[in-house]
Parts: C-alpha cells; structure tokens; sequence
C-alpha cells in the first residue's frame, strides 16, 4: 500500500506539476479515504462502490470538515481512481462521472426524528423569545420552507391548514401546515404577539424591537437550540429543511408532491433527496422482497 501512495504521489508531482503542499494533504485525503473504505469492510479497489465513496464524503461532513476541505478531497479521489486505471488496479473507475458538484449536493445534512424532536423541545415556550423560536422550528419543519420565506410570512398567510408563501422569484405556492406548527404559532400570538388591526401586512414573526425577524436571528436561534438539545451536527435553518423532504420521502411520499411543497421549479433538485434515502430503499426491500 505504501508503495503505492508513493506511486501516486509521484505521478501527481512528475505528471500534474502539484505543489508540495497540495501532494501532502491529498495524500492525507486518500489515507482518510482508505482508511473509510477498510472500516467498511472493502477488500479491493475494484470491489469499492459509489455508495463507499458517499460515506467517505458523508463522514467528512459530519466531522465538520470545511466545503474547501471537502471540494479538495473529492478531486484527490477522482485523481487516485484515474492513477489506478491508467495502472491497471483497476478496470473501470467509478468516479469518472460523479462531478463535485453533484456529489457535494448529495450530502446535505439531515436530522433524524429523535433529533428532530430534541431540538423542538429545546425552547422555552413560556417566555416570548422561546414561544417565537419554537414556532419558527415548528414551521420550518412541518411544511419544509426556507428561511427568508419564514421571515416573510404575515399573520394572514397562516391559517389552521395551509400557510401561502413567497418564494424564489416572487412565486407564490400553497403548502399544507401540521397542527403541532399551527398550535405552536397560537400560543405565540396568543401570549406574547402584539399587533394592531390596522396595519396591512403584520410580520407572523418579530424581534425583539418589533421588526420582521430576519435570516441571521433565525440561524443564530437555531445554533443554539440544537447544542443545547446536544445535538453535534454542523446544522442551519436549511437542514430543517433538508430533514422535513428527506422524512417524507423515507415515509413514501411521492417525490413530485416534495417538489411542490419545496417550491423546486426543477424536479432534478428534489431528486437529490432519492439518494439521501437508501436506507429507507433497503429497509423496503428487506420487508417486502420474497427471497431478501
């Protein structure tokens, strides 16, 4: 093995003209990067599957590693499996068609329901603030919006089913709202909101000035929720988000009804949520195939 990092390392010096710097943390991506597929109980370079590779990736993500760090391991991958075939370790190299790009979009981070769950409970609904966040987490989740689409909701927009929202490009779509999410924005108003009748466009959700909450206060409320519920992912509003598609999908949800909801124009970016779910892929077959 040594023999061939040092093979490795040698063509990318003699052949690609890489620094010195550059050829030591890509040797250090590949050690990591054999080291995940070992740990996976991966016997040969041509047994390694993408999905190994997805969990190298995920893994990195998970340990909080910078998107620089991750872009550069993902191109000193590429070039190791390209060294391996033009050797002939190989037949055939799986990451010929896996663009960074779409790799890196395949590996949003994702809560389960126990996190989920934890980081809900986390405010304190008897105070204002925490009556607030607790409805924002609540909102974000149930009907999977994005944050500048929550800091844009008015009272209006909210009823006891739905909650009409202002996305991308001013388009306006109608989303279903659990009862837990409209609950939670009731005890808020209920309790600590207040408003006049007269304004025409009353912000669902204000600062403490009485100002529309903004992306920044939400993101910061969030970060701090999720490590007081020690929950040790790396998460922002969007990871709500990502958990909420990636729940119903794992629930069987049909992806085109995801897209709605996301306000994807695009069925493509929804389709990403089809890899995050594999377990729910293999727990189906596990279930319902004849001879699993």
């Amino acid at each position: 093995m040594l023999n061939l990092m040092e093979e490795f390392l040698a063509y990318l010096g003699s052949e690609k003209g890489l620094a010195r710097n550059t050829l030591i943390s890509y040797c250090q991506d590949i050690k990591m990067l054999l080291s995940s597929f070992k740990e996976r109980g991966t016997s040969s370079y041509d047994s390694v599957q993408e999905e190994d590779v997805m969990h190298f990736l995920s893994v990195l993500k998970a340990k909080g590693y910078a998107t620089s760090s991750i872009c550069r391991a993902i191109v000193a991958m590429k070039m190791f499996f390209r060294f391996l075939k033009k050797e002939k370790i190989i037949e055939k190299d799986i990451t010929l068609h896996l663009d960074s790009p779409r790799m890196w979009q395949l590996i949003p981070e994702v809560l389960t329901v126990s996190e989920v769950e934890d980081l809900l409970r986390s405010p304190d609904t008897n105070t204002c603030m925490g009556a607030r966040d607790q409805a924002i987490l609540q909102v974000i989740y149930a009907s999977g919006l994005r944050v500048s689409e929550v800091c844009s909701l008015d009272l209006q927009d909210v009823d006891d089913q739905i909650v009409r929202v202002r996305g991308k490009g001013g388009k306006e779509r109608i989303v279903p709202i659990a009862k837990s999410a409209v609950d939670a924005i009731d005890h808020y108003l209920i309790h600590f909101q207040q408003h006049s009748s007269h304004e025409k466009a009353v912000p669902l959700f204000v600062s403490k000035k009485g100002k529309r909450i903004d992306r920044i206060s939400i993101w910061k409320r969030i970060k701090f929720y999720a490590k007081r519920a020690g929950i040790k992912k790396e998460i922002s509003p969007h990871t709500l988000r990502h958990s909420f598609a990636t729940h119903l999908l794992e629930n069987g949800a049909d992806l085109r009804v995801i897209q709605e909801m996301l306000g994807h124009s695009n069925i493509s970016t929804t389709d990403r949520y089809t890899h995050i779910s594999q377990r729910h892929l293999v727990q189906a077959f596990q279930a319902f195939h004849p001879r699993p």
